[in-house]
């Protein structure tokens, strides 16, 4: 029989975790491949580009998507428990696929249409393997693990305290280049009595510009309003001020985008939903380190048409 794909492993995976036991991925291979009819060859089956076997990498998507469609939880890194939902869901095994596709699609914070976009110019997700380019395959896959890292990220940012959330995002701009080399130019405000500030970067060393931030570290389904963000003009106003920016770990609806475009110039605030603030955080390195490195080559032509032809 050939490796499953991650997709077949799934439900397997989390009838196995209806123990109610705590589980690492590697735990799950032997008994897997069992159920699925490996042998050892195929079972430890290496990537060509000598980056792991396929089957444990399959196993461990298989349990990345469980986890981000909120069927199992993760009580500690690389350790998968069914949660209840995941125990309902067992007893649905016919609805079990839609399901699972339909609560990571939910996960994904909304895009702006400037976000979509940007996107769709390179989007090549719907199409069939076998219509694809080897470029595009491989564009295709590291999409797919770059979405998978960014729900990961809100994930783990919802299980810190709203503190280090705050301290995260300062942490963030100054990643962004905001303060520059100004020594102690991010400063996280006080706990309590914030004035609606939880935030500020110094832009010059007098501190006479500065950019004032608000965090809301929400669930992704608690859209943040028009009045939070009416809310926080006034904080800045209080302060002077016509600098800011809002972060949040869910996102903005309607009305809180529109308010923001119809501000006038005077009032510059920028707006970061969950899925802008996960993919600065990824593409700024902020707590992320690179896994695998993949160097695609292709013919330098100043070199080969300097090479005389064959007559």
């Amino acid at each position: 029989m050939s490796i499953p794909k991650y997709d077949l492993i799934q439900f397997p995976a989390l009838q196995i975790l209806s123990d109610e036991k705590e589980w690492k991925s590697r735990d799950l291979e032997p008994i897997l491949a069992v159920q699925f009819k490996l042998n050892e060859e195929e079972m430890t089956a290496p990537y060509s580009s000598g980056n792991g076997t396929i089957f444990l990498d399959r196993i461990n998507w298989a349990m990345s998507y469980l986890n981000m469609a909120g069927l199992v939880s993760k009580p500690k890194r690389g350790i998968y428990k069914i949660n209840e939902k995941g125990k309902e869901i067992l007893k649905k095994p016919t609805e079990f696929r839609d399901y699972v596709k339909k609560q990571i699609e939910q996960r994904e914070p909304t895009r702006t249409k400037k976000e979509k976009s940007e996107s769709e110019e390179v989007e090549i997700i719907s199409g069939k393997l076998d219509e694809l380019t080897p470029q595009e395959i491989l564009y295709n896959s590291f999409q797919g693990i770059k979405k998978s890292i960014y729900l990961e990220i809100i994930d783990t940012i919802l299980s810190k305290t709203p503190r280090e959330f705050e301290k995260l995002v300062v942490n963030l701009m100054q990643k962004l280049g905001y303060g520059g080399q100004i020594k102690n130019s991010g400063l996280v405000t006080q706990a309590t009595n914030d004035k609606g500030i939880d935030g500020i970067i110094k832009e010059d060393i007098l501190g006479f510009g500065r950019i004032y931030i608000q965090a809301k570290r929400y669930n992704r389904e608690n859209l943040i309003g028009r009045e939070d963000i009416q809310k926080f003009v006034g904080a800045l106003a209080v302060e002077n001020s016509d600098k800011g920016v809002f972060i949040t770990t869910s996102d903005f609806n309607k009305g809180a985008y529109e308010y923001v475009e119809n501000l006038s110039s005077n009032n510059k605030i920028v707006l970061i939903n969950g899925n802008k603030l996960s993919e600065y955080i990824y593409e700024f390195n902020l707590g992320m380190q690179p896994e695998k490195i993949i160097e695609v080559k292709r013919l330098d032509s100043d070199f080969w048409d300097n090479l005389e032809n064959e007559k």
